[in-house]
């Protein structure tokens, strides 16, 4: 049994084709092929059962491969412990980030990575929350940069920082002069919601539990045009913390505090739980913090590294 052969094995169970199996892993198909049913030899069981499409393992080669999966990770870590000491290049990372997080993180990251880090080659993937999980499962993307939580037992949520939700209100709404507004109180009504809001995992707003009186969902996901839609049409949004400093001084006038509760979102790495880049989560944990206000990192973040 050798390392090569496990990793043809989970390659296998990862894409459920033999010959897209043997593309991800650099080998023709009759070579992945054959050091597979070699290990199945060995081991006098069978590990996939080749009558079905797409191929699967046998309820014994699950098993195998679970534990599998357990050492290539093992051995990945002491690879990557090894490249660490002695101070190799992080080399190519592809990075998914969602619309409503990058316009404040991205440009300064890529300043903070070129000055710091001039060896790593980023790859960035803005898209949507779905997609970019569906790429962390398959291992199309290295790490992500999502708002939390996601959900998923596949998947590592590693909190970055905490930021508030605030309301964006028209002059023309008739919540806009009130100093701050109740959060349980704001109007269902007049409301404009993005297309991945805050509704999933933030049940405080009342137009999430009745959507009867938003005016629409709008499916393209940024935060700016969704300004741009209040300002034109009246009505209210709900909007990063982070926004704030880009909105021009007169529209700075109409963000308002929401209180009782405040509310939050978490933005966190999240990464695939057989991840052992380890060195790389702390570089962009590092670009990050020297993005964020102090006060917003979460605060584990500024005593400890990340450790896998």
């Amino acid at each position: 049994m050798t390392l090569q052969q496990m990793e043809y094995v989970v390659a296998v169970d990862k894409y459920r084709h033999f010959a897209k199996a043997a593309e991800s892993c650099g080998v023709s198909q009759s070579t992945l092929s054959s050091l597979v049913q070699k290990l199945e030899f060995e081991l006098d069981v069978t590990i996939f059962d080749r009558s079905k499409y797409p191929v699967r393992p046998t309820p014994v080669g699950e098993e195998i491969i679970n534990r599998l999966r357990k050492v290539l990770f093992s051995t990945a870590q002491v690879k990557e412990l090894v490249a660490t000491r002695k101070g190799e290049a992080v080399g190519t990372v592809s990075l998914g980030i969602i619309s409503t997080v990058a316009p404040y993180i991205l440009p300064k990251m890529l300043k903070y990575l070129s000055a710091n880090h001039p060896d790593i080659r980023l790859h960035v993937e803005e898209a949507r929350v779905a997609a970019i999980i569906s790429q962390l499962e398959r291992g199309d993307l290295d790490v992500a940069l999502l708002a939390t939580p996601v959900n998923n037992s596949e998947l590592l949520e590693i909190p970055i920082y905490k930021e508030r939700l605030m309301a964006y209100v028209s002059p023309e709404a008739d919540i806009h002069d009130e100093s701050e507004l109740q959060t349980g109180m704001l109007p269902v009504n007049d409301v404009w919601v993005l297309r991945e809001g805050y509704c999933p995992a933030r049940g405080a707003f009342p137009f999430c539990n009745n959507n009867s009186g938003q005016r629409a969902i709008y499916e393209a996901g940024s935060v700016e045009t969704l300004i741009k839609i209040v300002d034109e049409n009246g009505g209210y949004a709900i909007i990063p913390e982070l926004h704030v400093p880009l909105l021009r001084k007169c529209q700075q006038a109409n963000v308002h505090n929401l209180v009782n509760p405040e509310p939050t979102r978490e933005i966190a790495l999240v990464i695939h739980r057989n991840f052992v880049r380890e060195r790389l989560l702390n570089i962009l944990a590092d670009a990050i913090k020297s993005i964020i206000p102090a006060t917003m990192l979460i605060p584990r973040l500024n005593r400890f590294p990340i450790v896998l």
